[in-house]
Order: structure tokens, then C-alpha cells, then sequence
């Protein structure tokens, strides 16, 4: 999805959650000055034409991973998704995050060569600073305002919703989802919210989940 499609979306989330605009794009600027390289090449490269499996974070994952083939597909993670991903056997080719769930683990997984394409909002910045510099694998970085020259914005909110966003906006042949709960009643209203919404998003992409 381009910026300006995506636009409309972005208003409506900020006046939901009551979001800053202003500390959105403060955010993607400290990101963009504390990224180590721009690796959307790879990223594309890794995508394009693939199938692709995005695992998202449920509780039902665990379970599901038993029960998917990823044989042959690009496996991308939702944030810690990756962990239980890589606690199965399977290290995700791709992992996004907004850096609230990232963890040494994600910095050894990117060491062997999977892309962390990293988020920045509002709400992270202090994480941006603390965990941006430490990475030394390749990594893009995302905002949901204004792109960047090399922040970019697929589309997207939610981990979940942005990595489906991602994939098709570099070209998957097909994505397949698991790991997706947007019913689960366990969690605070403003998960609950966010759910309401990575529906909606996700619709649009013909996923109805």
C-alpha cells in the first residue's frame, strides 16, 4: 500500500487512540539516524515472488506451527512470534517488530541472516535508541507516518497486520496466516482495539481472518 493509501487509515488510528502524528515522525527520524544500513534489497529479495507464511503471536501458534508445512515458503514473524518460531526449529526468514517483544534472541537470529525490519512509533523511542545500535545483521526500517528516504511505510499497524502488509507490498506470490486470534477476549481494551483493526486492514487485503 502507498503512503498516500495508506493515509486515511493513519488518520483514523491516530484519532481512535488519541496517537501523536508529531511523535510518530519524531520517532521514524531517530530510527532513520540510528540505523547501521538500508537493507530493503534484501528484504525484497528475500520476498519477491515467494509464498509466505506470517506467523502471528495467539496463543495458538504453538500448536499451529505443528500443523503447517513451511517447506519451500518464507517464513515471517510477528515480534515474539519469532521466539516460539525458533524454539520449534524454524528461524523466520523475516521478523517485524516495533521492538517492545525484541530480545537478545532476536539479535543471534539476526546474526545468522534473518532481516529485522523495525518499527518506529511514538510510543518506542526509548527502545529505538537502546536496541537499534546493537543490531549488526541486516535490517530496514518502517514508520506508519511519513516515510523516509529510508524509513519506509508498507502499510499496516499492528505487527501482525504490517508484516501481511509487507509481504504483498515486496511482491509474495502468496501469503498464508497463522498464529492469528483478532477475537481473543483475554486482552485490554486497547489490544482489544487493535484487534478491531488489524481486521479491517487485513480485509482489505482479501484475508478475512
Amino acid at each position: 500500500m502507498k503512503a498516500e493509501e495508506w493515509e486515511p487509515y493513519y488518520s483514523e488510528i491516530l484519532d481512535f487512540f488519541g496517537f501523536s502524528r508529531e511523535d510518530d515522525e519524531r520517532a521514524a527520524q531517530i530510527l532513520a539516524e540510528l540505523l547501521p544500513r538500508d537493507d530493503i534489497a534484501k528484504l525484497r529479495d528475500a520476498v519477491w515472488g515467494r509464498d509466505c507464511i506470517v506467523c502471528g503471536n495467539a496463543p495458538s501458534l504453538a500448536a499451529e506451527i505443528r500443523s503447517t508445512d513451511f517447506s519451500g515458503k518464507v517464513i515471517i514473524a510477528a515480534d515474539a512470534a519469532a521466539r516460539v518460531l525458533l524454539h520449534a526449529g524454524h528461524r523466520p526468514e523475516v521478523i517485524l517488530s516495533d521492538i517492545d517483544g525484541m530480545d537478545d534472541d532476536f539479535l543471534a537470529m539476526n546474526d545468522q541472516g534473518t532481516i529485522l525490519v523495525l518499527h518506529a512509533h511514538g510510543d518506542n523511542i526509548p527502545l529505538v535508541r537502546s536496541w537499534v545500535p546493537k543490531v549488526r545483521g541486516p535490517v530496514v526500517g518502517t514508520t506508519q507516518a511519513t516515510p523516509l528516504a529510508h524509513v519506509y511505510n508498507f502499510g499496516g499497524f499492528s505487527d501482525g497486520d504490517r508484516c501481511v502488509f509487507c509481504a504483498y507490498e515486496l511482491g509474495a506470490a502468496h501469503v498464508t496466516l497463522i498464529g492469528f486470534d483478532l477475537d481473543d477476549r483475554s486482552v485490554d481494551p486497547v489490544k482489544h482495539g487493535k484487534l478491531m483493526i488489524a481486521r479491517k486492514l487485513l480485509k482489505l487485503l482479501g484475508h478475512d481472518v
